[in-house]
Formats: C-alpha cells, sequence, structure tokens
C-alpha cells in the first residue's frame, strides 16, 4: 500500500503529466471546455473521471492526448474551431470561401503543427532526458518543480530530479526503478542535491510493496537517504515526511513518525504526501477518524491520486463504511485495472466479509501484477480447495501451499499466522506471530489491524506483541 506499509507521490504526488480540470483539457489544444467536452463524446478524447465523483471531476494525461492526435479523430478534431454558443450541439456547418487555385485536400495549417508535435514527443521519448527539456521550453503543460522546491545546481541534476518524479508518480514496478535510477544520477551529477536523496528514500520506501524487493534491503536504503537528504535542507518537508515512513513502517517507532509527520506538515501545511502517508499511519495505529481527516486533506489537494483513494477506500472499510469503502475500490479497479493497491485491498475486504469469490479473483489478479509466483501457486490452491469443500477446503489447500513457501523462505510467518488464525488455530498463530515479530517481518506493522487475529485481540500474549510492534494497546 501506500498503506499497510505505505504508491501514491513525489513532494506534491500532483503529476506534472496530468491536467486536472476541462479548462486545463481545453487550453491544452487552444479550445474552449464546450469543445474538448464534445470531442470525448464524438471522438473518442481521453477523459478520465475521479472514482465516486461521478462525471463532475476529470483528467487527462497529457501522453495520452498526444497519442490521440495520431488517430483519424485526432487529425479531425485537431482542425476543428472553437465551438461558438450559436453552433455547439448542432452539426457544423462549413463555409467554402471561392477558389482562387486548384483545391487539394491537405488539413489546415493547424493539424499540421499539431501533427509534428504529437509525432516529436512520440520519438523523444526513448531519451527520456531530451523529452523533459523539450516539454519544459514548449508544451503548455511542462513539467515544473514542486511548489517551494529548490531548483539544484546543476541543470543536469535537475532534470534528472524531474524524470524521476515522472516516474515514480505512475506506481508501476518498471517505473519505480527506472524512477530510483534517475534519481540516483541526480545525486551523481550533484551529490548536495537534497531534493533528489527524497526521491531515492520515497523510492525505496515503496520498492518493497510494489516489487519483490525484500524490505530488510529497501527500509534501511531509504532511512539513510531521508536522513542525508535532512542533513542537506532540514528545511525540506518532503524528506520528513520520508523518514517518517520508514519510521514508521520499519523501525516500528510511531512516536517518532508522528513527530517527523507534524514537523513535514509544519514546514508545508499542503504537503500532498504528508496527509497521505501520515493519514495511513495514523490508520495501522488504529486512530480512525484522524486518518480519514488526513487522507481527505491529501484527496482535496490531489483529487484525481489514484494511490489517495485507493487507500481512502481501505481506511473507510475499517472505519464502518464498507459500502463506500467496497464502491470506491471497485470503481478505482475498472478505471485502473493494472493497478496493484485495488485489488489488494479488495482481497483483504473480501477476505474478511467471508466473500470468497472475490477473493479468489482479486489473489489471481494480484499474483499477476506483482509478478509473484509463488502467491500465484497458493491462488491456484485456494482455488481447489474451493471447488471441493467450500471456503474451509479453501483456507487448507492455502495452508499446504503456503506451509512450504514458508519453509523455503518465500512467505512470510505473518502471512502464514494468518491462514491459521481463520482456521481458529490460535496456538500456531500465536508461535508464527511471535516468530514474525522476532525476525522483524515488515507485515508485523499490520498486526492491530489485520482481520485475520480479530479474535485474538483479548490474548494478553497478542496484545504484548501489539506493543512490541510500537502500536498504541488496543484496550
Amino acid at each position: 500500500m501506500d498503506l499497510h506499509q505505505s504508491r501514491e507521490s513525489s513532494g506534491r504526488e500532483s503529476s506534472d503529466r496530468r491536467l486536472n480540470s476541462w479548462k486545463a483539457i481545453g487550453a491544452f489544444f487552444e479550445r474552449d471546455e464546450r469543445t474538448v467536452r464534445r470531442w470525448e463524446i464524438d471522438r473518442g478524447l481521453p477523459v478520465h473521471r475521479v472514482p465516486g465523483s461521478g462525471r463532475s471531476s476529470v483528467y487527462a494525461y497529457v501522453d495520452e492526448l498526444n497519442e490521440w492526435l495520431l488517430t483519424a479523430d485526432g487529425q479531425v478534431s485537431a482542425s476543428e474551431p472553437n465551438e461558438s454558443p450559436e453552433t455547439a450541439g448542432h452539426p457544423a456547418v462549413v463555409q467554402t470561401p471561392p477558389s482562387t487555385g486548384p483545391r487539394t485536400n491537405s488539413p489546415s495549417r493547424r493539424t499540421y503543427i499539431f501533427l509534428l508535435a504529437a509525432a516529436i514527443l512520440l520519438l523523444l521519448a526513448a531519451s527520456p532526458i531530451v523529452y523533459r527539456r523539450y516539454l519544459s521550453a514548449h508544451s503548455a503543460a511542462s513539467p515544473a518543480l514542486p511548489a517551494g522546491m529548490k531548483a539544484a545546481a546543476n541543470p543536469e541534476a535537475q532534470e534528472f530530479y524531474l524524470q524521476g518524479l515522472y516516474y515514480w508518480n505512475k506506481r508501476a514496478p518498471e517505473d519505480l526503478n527506472r524512477g530510483l535510477d534517475a534519481f540516483t544520477q541526480s545525486v551523481v551529477h550533484d551529490p548536495n542535491y537534497a531534493p533528489a536523496y527524497v526521491g531515492l528514500a520515497n523510492c525505496y520506501n515503496l520498492l518493497r510493496e510494489y516489487t519483490l524487493m525484500p524490505p530488510k534491503e529497501a527500509y534501511p536504503r531509504a532511512i539513510a537517504a531521508a536522513q542525508r537528504a535532512i542533513a542537506l535542507d532540514d528545511s525540506l518537508p518532503e524528506a520528513h515526511t520520508a523518514l517518517a515512513f520508514a519510521d514508521m513502517y520499519w523501525v516500528w517507532d510511531a512516536r517518532s513518525a508522528d513527530r517527523e509527520f507534524r514537523r513535514a506538515l509544519a514546514l508545508d501545511p499542503n504537503s500532498v504526501v504528508a496527509h497521505h502517508w501520515y493519514g495511513t499511519a495514523l490508520f495501522v495505529m488504529g486512530r480512525y477518524s484522524e486518518a480519514i481527516a488526513q487522507i481527505d486533506q491529501a484527496q482535496q489537494l490531489d483529487p484525481p491520486s489514484s494511490a489517495i483513494l485507493a487507500d481512502k477506500g481501505l481506511i473507510l472499510f475499517y472505519a464502518g463504511e464498507r459500502s463506500q469503502a467496497v464502491s470506491l475500490l471497485r470503481e478505482l479497479e475498472v478505471s485502473e485495472p493494472t493497478f496493484l493497491s485495488p485489488h489488494r485491498y479488495l482481497r483483504e475486504i473480501a477476505l474478511a466479509t467471508g466473500d470468497y469469490k472475490s477473493f479468489l479473483s482479486e489473489s489471481r489478479q494480484m499474483a499477476g501484477l506483482l509478478r509473484d509466483s509463488g502467491r500465484l501457486e497458493i491462488a491456484k490452491s485456494a482455488e481447489g480447495g474451493y471447488a471441493a469443500a467450500g471456503g474451509p477446503g479453501m483456507l487448507r489447500a492455502m495452508l499446504r501451499e503456503a506451509q512450504r513457501l514458508q519453509a523455503e523462505g518465500k512467505m512470510s510467518a505473518f502471512e502464514l499466522a494468518g491462514i491459521y488464525a481463520l482456521l481458529k488455530d490460535r496456538g500456531q498463530a500465536l508461535r508464527l506471530l511471535h516468530l514474525s515479530v522476532e525476525n522483524h517481518e515488515a507485515e508485523a506493522i499490520a498486526i492491530r489491524n489485520e482481520p485475520s487475529f480479530q479474535a485474538m485481540h483479548g490474548d494478553p500474549a497478542f496484545q504484548k506483541l501489539v506493543a512490541k510492534v510500537g502500536l498504541p494497546s488496543l484496550n
């Protein structure tokens, strides 16, 4: 998650490749809002809607708009004039001027300009640095440093930093690795550029969630990078946020995390990522009302953020707003089927509510997105067990496969404990939870909220484990 140990983003989490209103989309094409609204209906203009907002809140990606321009519909639309109130909603009437020479079928000059620009952008995409420079110089939606972020002394370092932000915001495994490479190059070009170290820290904070990088490798690197950023510039809110994240989910120091999040928000009350990640940390602590207040603030600052919306869905579920939570996550899953978090959260919710068919479907999709062969084997075993003997058969089949993987070091003791708990074997579940905490498994931070362990909350042995992870008492 940008939650369970958290995609969702740079110092402000707003993507500089995204246009967040009809007005901004129209400005991109040098058209009025009425015209681009019609293009969506008539020409298939790629416009997205924020889940849960109906048709009022829209956004679009610059790269998708440029690709659309190369289609037949885009070519036709690019040459059309703005709609006037008199012509809006009615078939266009073409006024043909008197001929002054041989008539040709060539498109207008504006069409050529748009097509040429789109072709250039697509060609330059193979060279990210040149691509970013071209956008900075020529695009109305050019990327810029987050508000308040200091520029690098070395222009190359800043270009690599902007490239890293672009990829980091996308959250896909391959993009996080590209972002990591770009931030590393930024540091190489300017070893004293604090924001680049924040970028490194944020990449490592999420790589252990969205890829198979082990937490024991990712988190120490995130902490080192965040501490270096703070040493270079203690006034950088993003650096304190990155450190707070690792303090919470790896060091298991909720007090330090709370202090660093508050420090970040004192430095910048409008930091999207600070509100977002503070909200998820408060959720893990069991402070649901405060968590909702923080995640709502993050959403107000960056409405289209998929990472924020996904985490909000999970928080709402645990806060008792179950139908709203599932509806939000389902909408997000449909609009962005390759985004991992909705599948992960809906899988968790389905297991907690006994919706085993949804659990099986989400389990398979999650394993595929993670490219995790072990999870895929568990999903297949679960499907076979469910077909043979329903829910109990599913859990027993999962247990057999999970035991094998855990013995091979491919599954955490924490996950195996959850299956034992669902099978009502409290003794084995507690034994494995002790092992998980002693081995400092990153998943153990979720012990307080994990639905599988709810029946064990009154057990003194379980409560001691909650305290060892640094979380507030369950009483």
